[in-house]
């Protein structure tokens, strides 16, 4: 059993930059591929970006690539969320998400794979 919780997120003007961390606990969390996924209202939950447990391999969706950076920190069980350049359209509810199992440089970027999420940080960007 992995329990996630969100953290840092917030309501900012754009062009700023916030960092989300996603604190997991559980024997086994360091070894868990890592997600950030987000939700804004009447949309589907999309991915974001994903991490290998390895913290060798990472994923970006196209929409944020070049401005946020996924990273890890297997001593601490982190996973941080660095978004900068901050777009209106990157509001929405964030969420963590930890899937086991997998290959240590595996990315997961389907929500459906994923085991553990994390209860979701809210995330508002105004013009």
């Amino acid at each position: 059993q992995v329990q996630l919780v969100e953290s840092g997120g917030g309501s900012v003007q754009a062009g700023v930059s916030l960092r989300l961390s996603c604190a997991a606990s559980g024997r086994t969390a360091s070894s868990y591929a890592m997600g950030w996924f987000r939700q804004a209202p009447g949309k589907e939950r999309e991915v974001v970006a994903g991490i290998s447990w390895g913290g060798g391999s990472t994923y970006y969706a196209d929409s944020v690539k070049g401005r946020f950076t996924i990273s890890r920190d297997n001593a601490k069980n982190t996973v941080d969320l660095q978004m900068n350049s901050l777009k209106p359209e990157d509001t929405a509810v964030y969420y963590c998400a930890a899937r086991g199992g997998v290959p240590r440089r595996q990315v997961t970027t389907n929500k459906n794979d994923y085991d553990y999420w994390g209860q979701g940080t809210q995330v508002t960007v105004s013009s």
